[in-house]
Order: structure tokens, then sequence, then C-alpha cells
């Protein structure tokens, strides 16, 4: 593919048309050493945000992206993807340019002990936790251990530096608690008044969101190309960070009204029927129990003068643990609120929740995605807003590439 080197265990066995080979004894080792010697060479002017959260970590990342690069768009480098964990972080470091101003990078977990050595090669400036939620709950005693497992991040934190939080979550004083142990600036945001960064007006559209914020002393307003409280929350963390960074706080959030959702994590489509358009909301990506309800509510926003039906198609979420199937039945209030108008499930844990459902608003059930599919693609038509929602091993994710190639002439991206 064009390099002039690659980096191989010492017990690699040289193949015929290979180049220049560097062995090590740990090529993950080797690997982290770069991104520890990318990092060094940074100018002490740079900035470095990580960002962690049971969910709207890689959307938070994204939005810093596009609000520095307002700033510098030459000088911004952040994790592609969600290139968040022993492999992706420090491949984003190795990959970061020495001339990088501004550095965004997302960092996950799904055990204990894995952000902490992840944040020490970093070293952030700043540290965002977006929220803390019941996920990898089968890897963890009670979600006060997830809590503390987020909170490792701030081991990371260069002195002095920040750390962001939800004031509104039940684990802020934990978390405030633990990133003072480390020395932290500690700057709260939310959507009530109260936090340091708070909206003061937010009105959720059809297809934005619009703030007016106070960010410490300043007032600012700014929209953002993305509907959802949820969205708004995650936005307020953003300014929170480039407070906290010293960067012009206006430019840079002037850049959201533009910025849209990657795949999987709300991106819209808009497709062509027969008799009218069908529009499509795919979150097939991520999914637990808070995001599941705030993509239900946010599906609820969408006007029915345009899309008069809404259907959720709704996928298992993924490392629960025992406490999968109760969490799976209590979301059957969300989907009341939303007025769902019809329901699709797959997957074990989803079928409590199907079958708690009213018959006239089950709309299908299978075990699997590609057999929920032929489902789902028999009864979409002209004027429904679907909402496809699961966690990535659900495999949604190719009923979402099915209902584009079913209506593909008139797919575009809103």
């Amino acid at each position: 593919s064009g390099a002039s080197l690659a980096i191989v265990a010492d017990r690699y066995a040289r193949l015929d048309g290979d180049g220049a080979l560097l062995r090590v004894s740990d090529t993950l080792q080797a690997l982290e050493r770069i991104g520890i010697a990318a990092r060094a060479r940074l100018s002490v002017q740079a900035r470095v945000v990580a960002v962690t959260g049971s969910a709207g970590k890689t959307g938070t990342k994204e939005m810093l992206r596009a609000c520095f690069s307002k700033i510098s768009p030459e000088h911004v480098h952040a994790s592609e993807k969600s290139y968040n964990n022993h492999w992706g972080v420090p491949l984003t470091l190795a990959r970061m340019p020495a001339s990088t101003k501004y550095a965004i990078f997302e960092i996950g977990m799904n055990h204990a002990g894995e952000i902490r050595p992840l944040t020490k090669m970093v070293r952030p400036h700043a540290a965002v936790i977006t929220t803390v939620e019941a996920v990898h709950l089968e890897h963890f005693g009670s979600v006060d251990a997830i809590a503390d497992a987020k909170a490792e991040i701030f081991e990371g934190l260069l002195p002095g530096g920040t750390a962001i939080l939800k004031r509104t979550s039940p684990h802020f004083a934990r978390l405030k608690a633990a990133a003072q142990a480390h020395g932290a600036v500690v700057v709260s945001f939310g959507t009530e008044e109260g936090a340091d960064v708070f909206a003061e007006r937010l009105d959720v559209e059809e297809d934005a969101t619009r703030v007016t914020a106070r960010v410490r002393s300043h007032h600012v307003q700014f929209a953002i190309a993305m509907p959802g409280r949820h969205i708004a929350e995650n936005a307020l963390a953003v300014a929170a960070v480039i407070d906290a960074v010293g960067a012009p706080l206006e430019q840079a959030l002037s850049a959201l009204a533009v910025v849209r959702p990657p795949p999987g994590r709300g991106a819209r489509t808009r497709l062509a029927a027969p008799g009218g358009d069908v529009l499509l909301i795919d979150e097939s990506y991520n999914a637990n129990p808070a995001s599941m309800r705030a993509a239900l509510a946010t599906l609820a926003t969408v006007s029915q003068d345009t899309f008069p039906r809404r259907i959720a198609v709704l996928g298992d979420m993924l490392e629960l643990g025992p406490a999968a199937a109760r969490l799976h039945r209590d979301l059957f209030d969300a989907v009341d609120e939303a007025g769902i108008d019809l329901m699709f499930a797959c997957g074990p844990h989803m079928k409590g929740l199907y079958d708690a459902a009213p018959s006239a608003m089950k709309g299908g059930y299978a075990e699997t995605a590609a057999e929920l599919s032929p489902l789902v693609l028999a009864h979409v038509q002209a004027g429904d807003v679907i909402m496809v929602k699961a966690s990535n091993g659900t495999k949604l994710g190719a009923l979402v590439a099915a209902l584009k190639a079913q209506f593909a002439s008139g797919a575009n991206g809103l």
C-alpha cells in the first residue's frame, strides 16, 4: 500500500515482496511508543482534549473537530470513526502531525482499567465525560463502578487541566471528587441552571436544535444541524471545552450549524417511495437504555404533518448483563410517549419489549436482523418516518442499507 516500512514482531517470517522491516518484541508497545513520541513533540501552545462517556462520545468528538476546524482548519487532528480502544488511541496519536494545534481523542472502555493507560498517553488539557449510564453492565457490578472506570480519564490530565462533567448526572459528586483528587478544575454543563455552562433556552426543531447558552459570564446563541435535547447537552459540553482551552467561543460554535451526525448515529436520509417520501433515521451503530430513550424522544419531534406514521425498528442493546431483560422491557414508556405507530424488533432481549406492546403497534418480530429486514421492507410506505436503533452487534445496519437500496432513486442526506 505504499508504506516505506513495516513494524513486525520478531517472529514474523519475511515474505516475497516485503520491503523494509523493523522487528520489535511487541508491536502494540511499539505503536504506543510512537504515539507517546508524537504527543511529546507537540507545541506547548497546542491543546489536547479527551472525550469518554457511556453515550455521545463520537458525536461530541465530531462536534469538537468541526468547531476547532472553524478556528484553525489546517491544524486539527481527531480520532477517525470510533478509534477509541487500546489500538485506536495510540494509532491516532501516532498519526498526529507535529503542527497540530487542537487534538481530540475519543477514549472508550468496557472493562475497568482500560482508560487509565490511554489517557496517560494522550495527556489532555481538558477531559469530558458526556454521561454515565447502564452500559457494559455485564463487566461491572454497578453503575457506580462504571462511573469510577470513566473517571480514570482524569488520571492523565495535565496539571491544572479541566474536567468537564454533566451537572445533572446522578454521579456528578462522585466524578467531581475523582477529578479534584487529580488536581482538575471542574466545569459542569447541562440544560438546567446551576451548571457552569447551561442552556437558558433550548428549542428542538424538526431538523435542528437552537440554543441560547450561558458559558460562565458569556451569553452565546448557536444552532446545531441535528435535533435532540441530548445533542444539545453534548454541544454544551463542547462549549465548555472551547472555553476551557481559550479558543474563540462564538466563532467555534458557529460550525455546529452545518455538522451532520456520523453514519449510524442519527444520520437522516430522505428516501423516495411511490407516492411520496420516507424519512430514515439511522441510529444503528450503538444503543443503551439512555440513548434509546433519547432517540425515541427525538423521533417524536418529527412533524406528523410531513411524516404521519412513526415506525421504530429496535434491536438488542448488548452488554447489559443480568439486568438486560428488565432494561429492555422498561423502555415501553418511552416507546409509548414517542407516539410510535408501528414497532419492529429483533433479538432475544428486545422480545420482552415487543411482547409488552399492544397488538395494533406490533409490526413484526424476528430473532435476527436478517430475518426482520424483509418484514420491515414490506411495510414501509410514503409518509413514514422510520428509525433504526440497536447495538452494532445486532447488525441492523444491513437494514439501513436495504432501505436505501429499495428506495434509492431519491436518497439524499438531510
